[in-house]
């Protein structure tokens, strides 16, 4: 399994920081787009992701710590699906995403669209058969089939009610779905945080804390960006409005964390570069990077100093 360079890889960081032999965490990239619906570009999404994280500072300052050089952050080299399709690429994904859990990483995917997430979420499972899927998303993607396939992007979290029980999906941002949809929600007791529900407060004194009760111990979150509101994130493919706020997001996960749940995994998906917008790429990027600090329990909660390799990295500007 080959990983990229400093001039290349997540965060920009230096080969003794990057390596597989050396690092906790791995990042897989999955440029795969088949069935986007909307708008396009979601294959450019991983590439965009990485490239933008070289301006995301190594810093947390909610944690005092460093997190790529504590633990190290491996960023495979990209996955060339070719003519897979469907099931075809899924288990090309899903063989890759087995082989780093068996080496003992930290696995995050870097989507390409929506359908990725099953993969990584069928070999987590194998793994945690107990744990939930935090879905944050504008749509809940549980149609069987759209467009003639069980496969297409609005079909993910159908796909993932198949491998689970479906009260073990917990959907947060949901503003745009079909009947269908909300009869399969209602009928299989998917636990499902509509935007608009939201706002006008019917989830009780506090939604967070209502979504966390939701989980089970182990969490897998797969974070669609189209969650977000389009005045932070329009370069998606269907964004929808009444979305997601930055801190709002965040505020869930550090719920999640401090409730005594474990994130064991995730992935970022459908993010749509346009050029000229930087600034949604740069804010997947510290997203994906604050949703490691997050998450990560591995070092046992200690907040390390700075490494000393962290003055190796040249100073970018725009």
């Amino acid at each position: 399994m080959k990983t990229l360079g400093p001039a290349k890889n997540f965060l920009a960081i230096e080969k003794e920081h990057s390596t597989l032999d050396t690092a906790a965490i791995a990042i897989v990239s999955a440029p795969y787009e088949h069935t986007v619906s909307y708008g396009g570009g979601a294959a450019k999404g991983p590439q965009a992701i990485i490239k933008a994280s070289a301006y995301v500072e190594f810093y947390d300052d909610e944690t005092d710590r460093e997190l790529c050089f504590d633990v190290g952050i491996a960023t495979m080299k990209p996955l060339s699906f070719g003519k897979r399709i469907d099931e075809d690429a899924l288990e090309y994904l899903a063989d890759h995403v087995r082989a780093l859990l068996d080496a003992g990483k930290f696995v995050v995917t870097l989507g390409g669209e929506h359908t990725i997430s099953a993969a990584p979420i069928a070999v987590h499972l194998e793994r945690y058969p107990t744990m939930s899927v935090l879905q944050f998303d504008a749509h809940s993607d549980l149609r069987e089939e759209y467009q003639g396939s069980p496969y297409s992007h609005a079909c993910v979290m159908a796909r993932v009610k198949d491998m689970m029980p479906p009260n073990h999906i917990t959907q947060v941002g949901i503003r745009a779905q079909c009947r269908e949809e909300a009869e399969t929600i209602r009928k299989h007791g998917i636990n499902t945080f509509y935007a608009s529900g939201i706002r006008r407060g019917v989830y009780g004194p506090s939604w967070i804390d209502a979504a966390v009760a939701t989980l089970q111990k182990d969490v897998y979150v797969t974070f669609d960006v189209d969650a977000f509101d389009p005045a932070i994130m329009p370069s998606t493919g269907t964004p929808e409005p009444e979305g997601l706020w930055y801190s709002e997001a965040l505020a869930v996960l550090r719920a999640v964390v401090a409730s005594g749940r474990t994130i064991v995994g995730f992935d970022v998906v459908e993010l749509a570069p346009v050029k000229g917008q930087h600034h949604p790429d740069l804010t997947t990027a510290r997203l994906v990077y604050k949703m490691l600090n997050l998450a990560w329990t591995k070092d046992g909660g200690s907040k390390k100093k700075s490494s000393s390799a962290a003055q190796k990295r040249k100073v970018k500007t725009p």
